[in-house]
């Protein structure tokens, strides 16, 4: 990175694409010009170990010899969607049910993205929860790994606790300050 900080733009935009096997992906500015490169340590600072494609997302930026980077994660919000439920399970659920149920701490115990969900384990308690590819997209993120400290909405459905949001644990934090 060079020296010069009067290169350093805030920018807001949308997450074009993030690999986080690959360790980097884009965003492109509301404003236009060329695509920003998001890489994963940058990523990691904000708390995250991934973001889903189309994400809202605030991030500071410098110009390099390279092309423009992101330095600074600002804030991350989830892609645009309907009111329509994520899963079937959560059809027959009141809506307002599932938005005031209580977040909760937990930390990811496995999730494997090719076959679309894993699970958590809320903190204090022995069960797992389940985690659906789909709800993770809708909160804004694409992936986890083992160990990654979350807030989720859980909820009983048909075949037992499940995740029915998810946040990354800094975004919790901030939102309950």
């Amino acid at each position: 990175m060079a020296d010069d900080l009067s290169s350093m733009y805030h920018v807001c935009g949308q997450v074009k694409w993030f690999d986080p096997v690959k360790g980097f992906g884009f965003v492109v500015a509301d404003e236009g010009g060329p695509d920003i490169l998001l890489h994963v340590n940058v990523l990691r600072n904000f708390g995250q170990s991934s973001v889903a494609d189309g994400a809202g997302i605030e991030v500071v930026t410098h110009r390099t010899e390279r092309g423009v980077q992101a330095v600074e994660i600002v804030s991350i919000t989830p892609p645009e969607r309907d009111d329509t439920p994520v899963l079937t399970d959560f059809a027959e659920l009141d809506q307002d049910v599932l938005h005031n149920a209580p977040l909760e701490p937990a930390r990811v115990k496995w999730f494997d993205k090719g076959k679309g969900f894993g699970f958590a384990n809320v903190f204090g308690r022995s069960e797992d929860v389940f985690l659906h590819i789909e709800v993770l997209r809708q909160s804004g993120l694409s992936d986890l790994q083992p160990g990654e400290a979350l807030a989720m909405r859980v909820i009983d459905g048909k075949r037992g606790r499940m995740a029915a949001e998810v946040m990354a644990w800094e975004l919790a934090i901030s939102l309950n300050t």
